[in-house]
């Protein structure tokens, strides 16, 4: 586990700058640190790649959408709620609407704390998701996995700093702000929110599981099985090799594997091990988990955007060839990368996590999903939980 923790963090880390050395550029402007320096410059909006996005978009989503509403009106409903919603759900709530207001006005009394409205935001936000699922399902990840639950918070921030790194290479966000922080005081200003991003995602799961329509129909789809999964993984391994040295040489036109490279790595790390993915479920046409961390990750997405939006310290976008129509910040297919996001979030905490990991499955069918508890890439075990 360690060797390939190793290993993959190598990967990440090097093949990026292998890629600028191989095109002749310096490294120091993309390793700067508050990251200030704007290289990378965006080419203009593109109508003719905007349109083939949006079409690889959709008939990548709407097959599952349309096979979602065709089947939801035949699952059966579920009681609406199974225990009272708890008092420190209530707190989440409250720190949630609490720090909204904090985040969105410029109360002079509030000047000093007003950059650091984003943390209280999710921890209120994964509280209140935490209470509401209880209250739908009488479980939930905080209650019943807490020494997990913690652990989300240090690994989201390790998890997402790796974003960090990436994105200096394709630029595709930077932080408005920041300008004025030390080394140090961006690294624990930025560390601090982005530990919420784990237990956010997987907490939001949970609750969208508690909706037995949203998967209808998820875990009866044609079986999908690799032929030679080792010949397959090392292929695989070779192309998100080369993709991740890639953004640093055509960052312009490879920035999307960003948000791919990383899924790839760790997948493939697991194949060659002979080890569960989150894949793994596909070989019994059950797509259930995978679609669900999907959708909380991109329910995710649009509170995060949404908050930011009008936030002091915030992000803003520059996407190549696609940045027109924002919703927020965010251009409207930049979403999309919210879908992959989801995957990877759902395949580090398996990741790290293995043996918690079974127990979430056993939230998440209990909460109403299709998922077993315990399946493995060979005694994979699949039933519906009503």
């Amino acid at each position: 586990m360690m060797i390939h923790a190793l290993l993959a963090m190598v990967l990440v880390v090097g093949l990026p700058l292998l890629g600028l050395v191989l095109a002749g550029q310096p490294i120091q402007p993309f390793l700067e640190f508050p990251p200030q320096t704007r290289v990378v410059h965006q080419p203009p909006f593109s109508w003719p790649l905007f349109v083939g996005l949006m079409l690889l978009i959709a008939l990548t989503v709407g097959p599952i959408v349309l096979r979602i509403a065709r089947l939801r009106t035949s699952v059966p409903a579920r009681p609406k709620t199974l225990c009272a919603f708890p008092w420190w759900g209530w707190v989440g709530v409250g720190l949630t609407i609490g720090s909204w207001v904090l985040a969105w006005t410029r109360f002079p009394w509030f000047a000093a704390l007003q950059p650091h409205t984003f943390t209280p935001l999710w921890l209120g936000y994964i509280l209140s998701v935490n209470a509401w699922t209880l209250r739908r399902t009488g479980h939930c990840l905080m209650l019943r996995l807490p020494r997990l639950f913690l652990a989300l918070f240090p690994a989201s921030a390790a998890f997402w700093w790796t974003f960090e790194y990436l994105n200096r290479f394709v630029q595709n966000w930077y932080y408005v702000g920041s300008q004025s922080l030390t080394a140090g005081q961006y690294f624990v200003q930025a560390t601090l929110p982005f530990s919420t991003v784990l237990p956010a995602v997987l907490s939001t799961m949970a609750l969208l599981a508690s909706v037995p329509g949203l998967t209808a129909g998820m875990d009866r789809l044609p079986p999908f099985r690799l032929p030679k999964p080792r010949w397959v993984g090392a292929g695989v391994l070779m192309t998100a090799s080369a993709g991740l040295m890639g953004i640093g040489i055509w960052p312009h036109v490879l920035f999307p594997l960003i948000w791919v490279a990383p899924l790839l790595l760790i997948t493939v790390l697991q194949i060659l091990q002979g080890k569960e993915t989150i894949f793994s479920r596909l070989e019994q046409g059950n797509l259930t988990l995978l679609w669900l961390a999907a959708v909380a990750a991109l329910v995710c997405g649009f509170w995060w955007e949404l908050w930011n939006s009008k936030s002091l310290a915030h992000w803003e976008y520059a996407i190549p060839f696609v940045h027109r129509f924002q919703l927020f910040e965010m251009p409207l297919l930049g979403y999309a990368g919210y879908l992959p996001f989801g995957l990877e979030c759902l395949a580090v905490t398996q990741w790290l996590f293995p043996d918690p990991y079974r127990e979430i499955m056993t939230i998440l069918s209990r909460t109403g999903g299709l998922i077993s508890a315990r399946a493995g890439p060979d005694t994979a075990v699949h039933r519906r939980v009503s």
